[in-house]
């Protein structure tokens, strides 16, 4: 059994002395594993890094198998993000979510290019922590519909109004407007204004937090509880960094 894509790396660990255990999401093939051998070389393990983008070729003898990586680097965003601690904070978070929510050896081609696109993001100049945080939700947005969980934030449950929608029902998954869920607010989860028109212009720290608090909740309700991993500590990191950066506002 042979395949070969293109892959972004999730995760890297030494896998008996000198191997390392990869972990990509790729274009083609979906999250996959396997090993390098000599991933702890000094040339290997460069190339291993979260957020790089490889070449890949995987062999087994059957697809169950773990399988062995060869593979060749076409770009590393870490060059540009070195003394940002934030970007890698962000850049962890996101490779962690991605490694925790989707399924082995399944096609996910749109989950793919929206983390090609994240990283890319995170590689421009003018960014912050407010815009990787609000792209970091709408990717988890994205990865509760893919895997089956979608939210419905078109139209308010209660009303059918599809203005000022404000909050999500944590039972449902619907959204609900301001003037349906104010008696109720309390037990409802928050849903900021650029979950439902993607823009980010104008939205807060509180607002990205908000949006994560609401997206986590559904992976953690869908996901994670089912996985038993629970919540990845780089996401948590992160939204620790993010509570910060309110706190200072």
């Amino acid at each position: 059994m042979e395949w070969q894509d293109e892959g972004i790396v999730l995760s890297a660990s030494r896998f008996g002395e000198h191997d390392a255990l990869l972990e990509v999401m790729t274009r083609s093939h979906g999250r996959a594993r396997g090993y390098v051998k000599a991933g702890m070389s000094r040339r290997q393990k460069a190339n291993l890094q979260v957020g790089n983008r490889l070449t890949v070729s995987w062999r087994a003898r059957l697809e169950t198998n773990l399988g062995r990586f060869t593979l060749e680097l076409l770009h590393s965003p870490l060059g540009l993000m070195m003394g940002a601690g934030t970007r890698v904070s962000a850049l962890s978070a996101i490779t962690a979510v991605i490694a925790s929510t989707m399924p082995e050896r399944e096609t996910h081609e749109g989950i793919f290019e929206r983390l090609e696109a994240v990283v890319a993001l995170l590689e421009e100049e003018d960014g912050d922590i407010i815009l990787w945080a609000g792209a970091l939700a709408k990717l988890e947005l994205a990865i509760l519909k893919e895997l089956g969980y979608g939210l419905d934030l078109s139209v308010c449950a209660g009303t059918g109004a599809t203005e000022n929608l404000r909050y999500v029902s944590p039972k449902t998954g619907r959204a609900v407007s301001l003037e349906a869920g104010g008696p109720y607010k309390g037990k409802l989860l928050p849903l900021p204004a650029f979950m439902t028109d993607g823009l980010l212009a104008d939205a807060s720290s509180g607002d990205a937090l908000d949006a994560l608090r609401t997206t986590g909740y559904f992976l953690d309700r869908f996901v994670w509880v089912v996985s038993g991993k629970g919540q990845p500590p780089a996401r948590d990191r992160f939204l620790t960094t993010l509570a910060r950066a309110q706190a200072e506002v």
